[in-house]
């Protein structure tokens, strides 16, 4: 029997984050041997309800389950146990703020700390989303650079009307995009 392939998805406080259902329905569709555990950043929970989530067939996990997890020496630390969990964690969608923070080390969060504690031999995915003014500012470039120089794989946005009706790149990459792309790092 073959094991279960084990995506964790994060979200952050991108309106992009609307589209994290059919994310995990177009990653449950690549078969049965499929797991998915999502990470919701404080802002993201703002465009998508966790509970849409786990009814979409995904366990949930938010930065407050990090502090109630861990009573005592011993007690599991969930930013470690989701990593080694993991198979390939795929960032989709990543906000200029959680960029940022990834880009300079912070760990301030679930999410920046299962980051910062990834195992940089198991692939890391990250779609970028922000707006077109944001996306243009030169520091987002060096900090996509400086993610892609660990070996982190980015999957580029794209260029249409946003939902603040501004035109132009930083749109995430389409859902079906995004899956195709974890399909080829997880078979």
């Amino acid at each position: 029997m073959e094991s279960k392939k084990k995506i964790l998805l994060c979200c952050t406080g991108s309106v992009a984050t609307i589209k994290a259902i059919n994310i995990i329905q177009l990653l449950h569709s690549i078969g049965d041997n499929i797991e998915i555990k999502v990470v919701f950043t404080k802002y993201a929970t703002h465009f998508c309800d966790p509970k849409t989530i786990l009814e979409a067939g995904a366990e949930v996990y938010k930065d407050e389950d990090e502090w109630s997890a861990w009573q005592q020496r011993g007690d599991p630390v969930v930013h470690i146990e989701l990593g080694k969990w993991a198979d390939i964690l795929l960032i989709a969608p990543l906000d200029a703020n959680t960029l940022a923070k990834m880009a300079h080390g912070l760990c301030d969060n679930l999410l920046t700390s299962t980051v910062r504690a990834w195992d940089l031999s198991k692939p890391l995915l990250f779609c970028p989303a922000m707006n077109t003014r944001m996306w243009d500012h030169p520091l987002t470039a060096s900090q996509i650079t400086q993610l892609k120089s660990w070996g982190y794989i980015e999957i580029p946005c794209i260029a249409k009307t946003l939902m603040c009706k501004d035109v132009g790149m930083g749109a995430m990459a389409e859902p079906e995009t995004i899956v195709e792309t974890v399909k080829k790092y997880l078979f």
